[in-house]
């Protein structure tokens, strides 16, 4: 078996391709299939995570009538998204007469039906909402700086449900693509599964996924080189490598804010220290093999 990295594909590189940011999305894409490439002819097996936000929400926009349900939108849109990406990385692997072929996975994550998440619903997600449906819908809402949108739990993930289909094609020497949005979260009803109304966070996933196919990388992947504190401001520091212990103080002086840098942290502490010897990354897109190197993005440690 090749060791096996698990690559995070940040939200930027799927962005809308009828928004403003379509070329630079369309960049960022190519940085990943190239990490993707370098790591299959480096001898690293490959499974791919990737976000779902504004395909949902563009989903959701049309649905108004609610005629589908919220984890049904995410299953659409991992089959949405992980068909564009086996489409190009397949003609890549073609072009290139590699071997390997990608393979999609719709993947269905479980959570506890207790999580404080769904007393508590804070994760937005749709549309803004009008007045109307603010007044009419049953939903949670919350106001947010754009307007009302509806809010979520956003559960902690607690077992990949189709993990033994993922081991296998892993085997199989597939790309797998899986994972999509943080997984189609769905609840335990003891004699079946149900899906609820959640968005599970795709780093948080991406952690899970890397422990539990024993990955010997979690690589995420975002718009940042490397990992900063005070970032933006005069004593702005690079950080290369970081300890548990490193991180643990950062957080504590509020450097990864929680809508942004701290899942990402939160994530890679929590690879590292479930699954010993796994290299936990961040980097930008086209940087993953000198990263894997300590020549770039910032390697989270266990000592």
């Amino acid at each position: 078996m090749p060791r096996i990295a698990v690559y995070a594909i940040g939200g930027n590189a799927l962005s809308s391709p009828n928004g403003d940011d379509a070329v630079r999305s369309a960049e960022i894409l190519a940085h990943v299939m190239s990490d993707v490439i370098d790591l299959l002819e480096a001898g690293w097996g490959v499974v791919l995570t990737h976000g779902n936000g504004p395909q949902v929400g563009h989903l959701m926009e049309l649905d108004l009538e609610q005629t589908q349900t919220m984890d049904s939108w995410v299953s659409a849109t991992q089959g949405m998204i992980g068909h564009s990406l086996a489409l190009n990385l397949d003609s890549i692997l073609h072009r290139r007469q590699r071997p390997e072929r990608t393979a999609c996975i719709l993947t269905r994550v479980l959570v506890d039906g207790n999580d404080n998440g769904f007393q508590f619903p804070t994760k937005p997600v749709g549309p803004i909402l009008s007045a109307d449906a603010v007044m009419s819908s049953d939903w949670d809402i919350a106001e947010t700086i754009k307007g009302p949108r509806r809010v979520v739990a956003s559960p902690l993930p607690m077992k990949v449900i189709d993990l033994p289909v993922i081991q296998k094609l892993v085997e199989l020497h597939a790309v797998v693509v899986c994972g999509g949005g943080g997984g189609i979260p769905v609840v335990d009803k003891g004699d079946h599964f149900a899906g609820v109304p959640a968005v599970i966070d795709k780093d948080r996933l991406s952690a899970l996924l890397a422990i539990e196919l024993q990955a010997d990388a979690l690589i995420i992947s975002t718009a940042v080189d490397a990992v900063r504190t005070d970032f933006g401001g005069p004593n702005e520091k690079i950080h290369r490598r970081l300890s548990l212990d490193e991180c643990e103080k950062y957080i504590e002086q509020d450097e990864f804010p929680a809508g942004s840098m701290g899942p990402k942290i939160g994530s890679l502490m929590e690879a590292a220290l479930h699954r010993p010897g796994l290299q936990a990354i961040l980097c930008q897109p086209g940087d993953a093999l000198l990263a894997l190197r300590g020549d770039t993005g910032t390697t989270i440690h266990v000592g």
